[in-house]
């Protein structure tokens, strides 16, 4: 399983998801490997949340993956009004400084 399928599984069990998209944006950045994502979650379960608590859930699910996988993850958190009224857009990612733990 690769580490973007892996990262789908594991929101997709974790949340409640109206929609769920986990973008590899690896090739955007030097080292070549699965390191760079950006994910974007549209759940019911974001209500009421603040965007620290939300990003702090995507972090719990994805802990191991964040400890010895991934170098950059990007999380965009929605409910499903406020992605209604993005209309679906969502930033593009940061380009990466470097400062891999793996370098």
């Amino acid at each position: 399983m690769s580490m973007q399928q892996q990262i789908q599984s594991k929101i997709a069990e974790a949340i409640a998801c109206k929609h769920l998209n986990v973008v590899n944006e690896s090739h955007m950045h030097s080292r070549g490997e699965d390191s760079h994502f950006k994910v974007i979650v549209v759940s019911e379960e974001f209500s009421g949340k603040r965007l620290l608590q939300r990003h702090r859930q995507i972090n719990e699910v994805l802990k191991d993956e964040l400890a010895n996988h991934i170098h950059a993850l990007a999380i965009h958190t929605f409910t499903p009004e406020e992605f209604s009224e993005q209309e679906g857009n969502v930033a593009d990612s940061p380009t990466c400084l470097g400062g891999s733990k793996l370098d």
